[in-house]
């Protein structure tokens, strides 16, 4: 964008309501977001990107009415931040509805990338069944033959027990769906125990994967896990600690992915905030930078012209390579991390790939 454009006020503004869960039980994943996107806002030094941050307590009822607030009140052209896929159902259709754009830095429910997709939604993330089917075609390659698969009972939790299934595709020891929020697993865990599973794949993010993992590892069960990252995370691990050591999990991208962009993120975003970034704060970064790179490109007020811009995701990726398909989702691979202890601090290391270049199979039933 021309320097001159920010400074004399016309055109080259664009408004980013960041709405995001920043208290209770999924606050770290929040925080990290706004850490992340507010990193991205600040490296690209132009001045014309105004940002509001609200937070959601994690309640469908507040994100509509924060969104409401930004669009009504607040006058933004971009909605994005929100981590959980029962809010961002919520949310997203109203802000498309009324011509805003919405923009996700995590969560992808089905329903967004399929049928109820949108020219004026993306998402920068993943569709949520991507790191679940690199789970699952993960754990068909280790030689799981009945594993006991579980998630919490809400959008994401149910396009994750679908992902895995799609990819894993053999003989199930049992299949739960646990309560949203859920902090006691001990009847989960003893079904586990009962159960002839030779392995356990779980989708708990936040707390509740920090409950669970606690838990387990006090149950004496000792079967191999394999998740995707949300519970073996930058966010997790320090609650977690040994009870995660070797375990593998999914994601698209990792603190030690080797190319320049990644690296120099994850050394800016310590210097920035004392913390190694998680995926969620990756995620948000790559979304900063995407929104900045189309800003450079278009007017946010010609939404037909910054549409296309984003849709050309002209920006290096923490990721390496990113493009997004017909349903404005990304094409992409999904490596394979182990937990490691790196000195005092754990973290994860890239052992494999599990999926390359993956495309969401929702893309087919969008009509855009």
């Amino acid at each position: 964008m021309a320097s001159g454009a920010v400074a004399d006020g016309h055109g080259g503004k664009v408004k980013i309501g960041l709405i995001t869960t920043l208290t209770g039980g999924g606050a770290a994943l929040g925080v990290d977001i706004r850490d992340g996107f507010l990193l991205g806002v600040k490296q690209s030094g132009n001045e014309g990107l105004e940002v509001v941050v609200e937070d959601d307590q994690r309640k469908p009822d507040i994100a509509v009415q924060l969104a409401d607030k930004m669009i009504q009140s607040e006058k933004v052209d971009i909605l994005t931040g929100i981590v959980w896929s029962n809010l961002a159902l919520a949310v997203a259709p109203a802000a498309t509805a009324q011509g805003k754009f919405y923009i996700s830095p995590n969560a992808g429910p089905a329903q967004l990338a399929g049928k109820g997709c949108h020219q004026n939604y993306f998402n920068v993330a993943w569709q949520n069944d991507g790191p679940h089917e690199a789970a699952g075609a993960h754990a068909k390659s280790i030689g799981f033959k009945k594993p006991f698969i579980l998630a919490p009972n809400y959008p994401a939790g149910q396009d994750a027990l679908t992902g895995f299934k799609r990819m894993y595709g053999g003989d199930l020891a049992g299949e739960l769906y646990t309560k949203l929020g859920q902090t006691d697993y001990a009847a989960e865990i003893a079904q586990i125990r009962a159960s002839d599973a030779d392995g356990i794949f779980f989708f708990l993010p936040g707390g509740m994967g920090i409950s669970f993992l606690k838990q387990y590892a006090d149950s004496g069960i000792e079967l191999p896990i394999v998740g995707p990252a949300f519970s073996f995370d930058q966010t997790i691990l320090g609650a977690v600690g040994e009870a995660a050591l070797g375990i593998h999990n999914t994601a698209q991208w990792s603190p030690d992915l080797d190319n320049a962009a990644s690296k120099a993120f994850v050394e800016s975003f310590k210097a920035e905030y004392g913390r190694i970034p998680s995926i969620y704060a990756q995620q948000a970064f790559d979304t900063a930078n995407l929104i900045v790179s189309a800003a450079a490109k278009a007017d946010v007020k010609d939404a037909d012209a910054f549409r296309e811009a984003l849709r050309a995701a002209d920006f290096v990726s923490t990721r390496g390579d990113f493009e997004f398909g017909s349903n404005h989702h990304p094409i992409q691979d999904f490596y394979v991390r182990e937990v490691i202890k790196d000195g005092d601090v754990f973290t994860n290391k890239i052992i494999g790939v599990a999926l390359e270049d993956r495309q969401d199979v929702y893309a087919a039933e969008c009509k855009m």
